[in-house]
């Protein structure tokens, strides 16, 4: 992305941009105001929906709010939610809709009450059984129980008579409870204080390669007497944490347990594999240290500690972060940085906005007040939903603005409110569910390592720029003037240095919350790289699972492609977002009132990923890998989703393959949507009916299905066959 940037207060353009005017008509009515749950925010609400499902969606975000934060648990359960309400809904549909696991369908005088009844049970059960695991399950369960009686329902109705609609609601319950409880999320494993346990290393659970590092330290070693350092900077490095809390401020550690190791195994929506071992999505490993890929490794480590000097409101540095100048950016643009530039993005704003016409007015902001609102607003802190429930927010936002308009796809006849929500949840919260299975995946098959890690190591290593200066290493950081330097004795006594040891490694960066975190900012200065810390809070650090890729760009992308896809416009309503005056939590801040905006969900989504770079939890290459793999998995939930609404999964076109093992025997596998029975047939001969192989129909719990068949006689041909029930 190319910003538009300024080296003082004055606003003025470079000398190759064109001015814009300031657009002076009226907007108000086209500006989509944004406010998520988070931080100060937290009682702000806009007009919701009457619809039931928005409900149940915003009792599902409350019980998030207050619970430990658990990415792709808490994806795993708004997308079984979604799919209770969904399937309840097409329980009673007549135009052809399949239920994705609860395929049942069933008549009411009053279609409308009974939705809302049977809507309203499935949800609750489901909410009842998940929030059992949640950390604060008294209140949660409590605050479940009074908004069933709220809605006018009896908790105790444990009826299955699907001639009621409560019972048709438990009924649907049954059903997804069933799929999703040996899906591989190891939910029966758990308790309230360890949910969602990772397998035993017997049976494939993680193994910590890696001692944990002391962030109350210098260097990357445990902290014990004598210490341990890293085995292998490429794997992740768990933390040891003095005073360790969660996102939500739960007591943790502290040392940090793996978070979600397990989900490598867990069932997505439609992403395929053959290989059980391997990642859904594959982009190759992240750049090593010490191999062909070192070069692009240290340019990452770079990037960061380029992303952390840019910290502070006081470097009369600024940027227009207007969609006129920010935004529209593509997924081939690798990125330019690692020798003090950040390039991170290629895109150059919107020339209009498609609604208004009208130019954007610009936006200038002081960069470090950008770069830390970004850092703070989507880190999804205290009290936020976490990645996938903040989209979730934002998509209630956009169903409430009273410029959508609610045309499934942006096309055909408008919707009412509950069927698009329920068909929104369910696109959505599959493609956040999809997201984490594929980013979760990847970061248990590299265990990519994390920046604190590795701006530390290299910076004990030393410098590798001039090997006639101290601390000359071949594989340290490169010395940038103003970012990376040496310490010596005659920068420390200049007090450029100051306070710092002679031959060590120099980086400008944050340097850790002040101690009014009220009234104070921190800046940037000049502290060891072998003590640098990410700009989060000091007892929380870095999350606690593997860097590589980004979490925060899969869900957000993913997510991105869906509202595009379902509203028919990547563009916001009005052709603008905005969300202003969110106050710092780490520090005092913003030095002025920032409002951020987006053209589109997709730059919304790319202010997610590189906030994470700010924020020094990810580099770039975490970033793009992330966005990548979000794009594929929310293009993808889409296309398959489309396919319950309108009944034509049933259709699914069934691809099957056949090879010899050995002199007897064959393997067949063939392809098949999740949730629906299959079974192989087989004749000698084509003249004569097909006859069903030993075993009969397969509950299709994968994308595909592979058989071993025992080979007789000198021919034999096969069909595969697909059906709702066995």
């Amino acid at each position: 992305m190319k910003l538009h940037i300024y080296q003082d207060s004055a606003v003025h353009f470079l000398a190759d941009s064109t001015a814009r005017p300031q657009c002076r008509v009226r907007l108000a009515s086209y500006a989509l105001l944004l406010w998520f749950i988070c931080g100060a925010s937290a009682n702000i609400r806009a007009a919701a929906s009457n619809s039931v499902a928005r409900v149940w969606n915003e009792r599902a975000l409350a019980a998030i709010r207050v619970d430990t934060p658990h990415p792709p648990a808490q994806a795993r359960n708004l997308f079984s939610l979604s799919v209770c309400m969904y399937d309840a809904w097409a329980a009673y549909d007549t135009n052809g809709a399949v239920g994705y696991v609860y395929r049942g369908k069933h008549t009411a005088d009053d279609v409308a009450a009974a939705r809302h009844e049977a809507i309203s049970f499935a949800a609750y059960r489901i909410l009842k059984e998940r929030h059992a695991y949640s950390k604060t399950f008294t209140n949660t369960l409590a605050a479940d129980d009074a908004q069933m009686t709220a809605l006018g329902y009896d908790t105790n109705n444990l009826s299955r008579d699907t001639s009621t609609p409560a019972g048709v609601g438990n009924s649907v319950y049954d059903a997804v409870s069933a799929w999703f409880i040996n899906d591989g999320a190891r939910q029966t494993n758990g308790t309230q204080s360890a949910p969602y346990p990772d397998y035993p290393p017997s049976q494939g659970g993680y193994v910590y390669i890696n001692p944990p590092l002391a962030t109350a330290l210098p260097g990357i070693t445990d902290g014990k007497d004598p210490p341990h350092t890293v085995v292998d900077i490429n794997h992740w490095q768990r933390l040891k944490i003095v005073n360790a809390i969660d996102q939500n401020g739960f007591p943790q550690g502290p040392l940090q347990s793996y978070l979600g190791a397990q989900w490598l195994r867990v069932r997505p929506f439609a992403l395929a594999r053959f290989d059980a071992t391997k990642p859904w999505i594959d982009p190759g490993p992240p750049p090593y240290f010490g191999g062909a890929s070192q070069r692009q490794f240290v340019k990452e480590v770079v990037a960061v500690i380029t992303a952390a000097s840019h910290l502070t409101p006081d470097d009369g540095v600024t940027l227009d972060i207007s969609p006129g100048a920010y935004g529209n950016n593509s997924l081939d643009f690798a990125g330019a940085y690692g020798n003090g530039s950040f390039d991170i993005y290629d895109g150059q704003g919107y020339t209009n906005n498609p609604v208004t016409g009208l130019p954007y007015a610009p936006n200038v902001v002081k960069r470090g007040d950008f770069a830390r609102v970004l850092a703070e607003f989507w880190a999804d802190g205290p009290n936020s939903d976490t990645p996938p429930g903040h989209w979730n927010v934002l998509a209630n936002y956009v169903a409430d603005h009273p410029l959508t308009v609610k045309r499934i796809g942006g096309a055909g006849p408008d919707v009412d409110d509950l069927e698009w929500d329920v068909k929104m949840y369910f696109a959505l919260n599959a493609a956040v569910h999809e997201a984490a299975c594929a980013c979760w995946a990847v970061k248990r098959a590299y265990d990519g390592w994390r920046p604190i890690s590795a701006i530390r190591y290299l910076g004990g290593l030393g410098q590798s720029t001039d090997p006639g200066l101290p601390r000359y290493n071949a594989n340290g950081l490169p010395l940038i003037t103003n970012l990376i330097e040496l310490v010596s004795t005659s920068s420390v006594a200049s007090g450029r240095h100051a306070g710092l040891t002679p031959g060590k490694i120099a980086v400008l960066s944050w340097p850790g919350p002040p101690t009014n975190s009220v009234n104070q900012h921190s800046g940037v200065k000049w502290i060891q790289a072998d003590a640098w810390i990410p700009y989060q809070r000091t007892n929380f650090v870095t999350p606690a699972f593997p860097g590589y890729f980004s979490g925060h760009s899969t869900f957000s992308r993913s997510a991105a492609e869906i509202l595009t896809a379902i509203t028919g416009s990547p563009f916001f309503p009005g052709g603008l977002g905005t969300y202003t005056n969110y106050p710092l939590g780490f520090e005092n801040g913003p030095s002025q009132p920032i409002t951020l905006q987006w053209a589109t969900y997709y730059d919304a989504a790319d202010q997610a990923g590189i906030s994470r770079i700010w924020g020094g939890i990810h580099p770039p290459i975490d970033n793009l890998a992330g966005r990548r793999a979000g794009s594929q998995c929310g293009k993808g939930v889409w296309a398959l989703a489309r396919t319950y609404w309108d009944g034509s999964v049933t259709n699914t076109p069934i691809t099957l393959v056949m090879r010899k093992l050995d002199a007897g025997a064959n393997e067949i596998r063939f392809s098949t949507p999740r949730g629906f029975y299959c079974k192989v047939q087989s004749t000698t001969n084509l003249t004569v009916p097909f006859a069903d192989e030993l075993g009969g129909p397969t509950l299709a719990l994968d994308s595909s299905i592979t058989l071993t068949n025992t080979i007789t006689g000198s021919q034999k041909f096969y069909r595969a066959a697909m059906s709702s029930a066995p």
